[in-house]
């Protein structure tokens, strides 16, 4: 169904509070899952409070304030206190901002913290202070390693934004064959999913979501993506929570941010990601009809589609049940 993106807000504001969550942690959240929707990106937008409810009802609500493990000019590590990485990650990110624009870098891990997102919503954070920026993540076991039978990785998002003179280049990708919340949204809309990208718990294909979600997803690109994975992992090690983690609990996300400035004073960093943007456009397509575009440039034309309609596509069911959290 399609509805109006201040409705759509409201909402989500309105379904989050009644978890319990403060007006600012609401707003924060329902933001960037609105955000997910205008870009088109269904699994990642309203669909998500629906599993951030059903997390608690399985594990409890455990949240307490993000505290500060340890700090120094260009580095944190935060404790995101098991609360949604909507919030935790935004607050690292932010944090990791402050500290480019006052020493040239910042680097900031958090652990303790689950479903942080779209990585490329903070790496626009990042680009509009006209800074560069990488940002992982890892998490639970869903994930088959190239060649296995059983998950032993994340989904493991791994994210890179650069400024330019327009729209900003931002590439962001998980390193597994499907993420685990279109997944999840197969599971709440009845629909198979694509062939070739999980595993039942026997360790063969299925297009079932259900038998997935016991089983394991499959890495992207093969030995190549699975090595991938391995290393987003690692780099979430450094955030000091888990190696694997033990459920949807205790993620773990880092962020490295990066003032161009360090390297190009003038401040023509961004120009040079323009002028590159435009060699790589002008390039002569293979298809007539579908001309080369950079990373991100879809997901900027998609979302200026919907905010000049007014409005945004939610499935039914998830709708119904958001209806059905606000007012119980």
């Amino acid at each position: 169904m399609k509805i109006k993106i201040a409705e759509a807000r409201n909402l989500a504001i309105g379904a989050l509070r009644q978890l319990k969550y403060s007006q600012h942690d609401a707003e924060t959240t329902a933001d960037h899952l609105i955000d997910a929707a205008l870009r088109g990106v269904t699994f990642g937008s309203l669909a998500r409070i629906l599993a951030i409810s059903e997390k608690m009802s399985e594990v409890g609500d455990n949240r307490r304030p993000i505290t500060t493990i340890r700090e120094t000019p260009v580095s944190a590590v935060l404790d995101g206190g098991d609360n949604v990485g909507y919030v935790v990650a935004h607050h690292a990110t932010r944090m990791a901002i402050d500290k480019a624009l006052k020493s040239g870098v910042g680097m900031v891990g958090a652990n303790n913290t689950f479903y942080t997102g779209l990585f490329s919503y903070y790496m626009e954070m990042a680009t509009r202070a006209g800074m560069v920026a990488m940002a992982i993540g890892n998490g639970p076991a869903h994930v088959a390693p190239e060649g296995a039978a059983e998950g032993r990785l994340g989904t493991n998002p791994i994210a890179f934004g650069f400024p330019s003179e327009g729209d900003p280049v931002i590439w962001d990708i998980g390193t597994c064959a499907i993420m685990h919340g279109e997944v999840l949204l197969h599971r709440r809309t009845g629909e198979p999913l694509p062939e070739g990208v999980a595993l039942d718990s026997s360790g063969k294909p299925t297009r079932d979501p259900v038998a997935a979600l016991t089983g394991a997803i499959k890495t992207w690109g093969g030995h190549r993506g699975s090595g991938l994975a391995v290393v987003v992992q690692m780099l979430g090690a450094l955030c000091g929570g888990p190696v694997i983690s033990p459920g949807t609990v205790d993620m773990a996300y880092f962020v490295i941010v990066i003032d161009p400035k360090l390297f190009l004073p003038d401040g023509e960093y961004p120009g040079r990601v323009t002028e590159l943007a435009e060699a790589i456009c002008s390039a002569r397509p293979i298809d007539p009809d579908q001309p080369v575009r950079m990373p991100f440039e879809r997901s900027v034309k998609v979302r200026r589609q919907n905010l000049e309609s007014g409005v945004i596509e939610v499935p039914d069911v998830v709708y119904q049940g958001l209806v059905k959290l606000q007012h119980p």
